[in-house]
């Protein structure tokens, strides 16, 4: 029997984009319309970004905490989070936490690995790009990264949550990623994480002129595997 997934969820459209994988792609592994058990819990997206914009992290990972221990009551075996940037607080959480976790940067570096992609641009919430969550699982991997330069964080950022998290997906807004992209392949980039997890309801892979690394299915997948062990 697969194991019960848990995810802790934090911004609705990324999470429901990995809702949505696991569900469907549960079949190709599992049988015709079959996946994985799945509960998820979510705290509202305005109390995790209360401790954003104070700084703080200790506060988030209460939250996350806080969603983990009910998942582990009603039966999840092992947890993941579709949001990058709260990636940030795993390593105060880990220890405390009741269940497992899959980490999303170490799944997107491994696919990064295995398609022998040498120097990523990086693109998130500017605490995503500017923060910890990805550089020690590069690193690991022995990859490169680039961000974007400052101005480009800036509006990335405003577009993740002033429209993408809300639902909107703007042509104009997917232009601006595209060209972003762009410039970083300039600078030697070779591939393109989308380390929001909305982005790639605004980015399809065919929109890039990188080749993508979809964190948000990335990480479905990786649970839909352990879950099928």
């Amino acid at each position: 029997m697969a194991k019960h997934i848990g995810i802790v969820a934090c911004s609705a459209e990324g999470a429901a984009l990995c809702y949505r994988t696991i569900c469907v792609e549960g079949a190709a592994l599992m049988g015709r319309h079959a996946h994985p058990e799945i509960s998820m819990h979510t705290h509202s997206l305005g109390e995790y970004m209360h401790y954003v914009y104070e700084d703080n992290w200790n506060g988030m990972a209460e939250l996350i905490l806080d969603s983990a221990e009910k998942l582990a009551k009603i039966g999840a075996e092992f947890l993941i989070c579709p949001d990058n940037t709260i990636h940030q607080v795993f390593d105060v959480m880990l220890p405390k936490s009741p269940l497992p976790w899959l980490h999303i940067a170490e799944e997107v570096a491994a696919e990064a690995k295995r398609n022998a992609h040498r120097k990523l641009a990086l693109l998130g919430t500017r605490y995503l790009m500017e923060g910890p969550v990805y550089p020690p699982k590069l690193k690991a991997q022995e990859i490169d990264f680039k961000i974007p330069d400052a101005e480009d964080r800036l509006r990335i950022n405003e577009i993740i949550f002033d429209e993408l998290v809300n639902g909107k997906f703007l042509p104009e807004s997917r232009s601006y990623f595209v060209n972003v992209i762009g410039r970083l392949k300039e600078q030697g980039c070779d591939a393109a994480i989308l380390g929001c997890t909305e982005i790639p309801l605004l980015i399809a892979p065919e929109d890039s002129p990188l080749p993508v690394l979809d964190s948000t299915r990335l990480l479905a997948r990786a649970a839909l595997r352990k879950a099928c062990l």
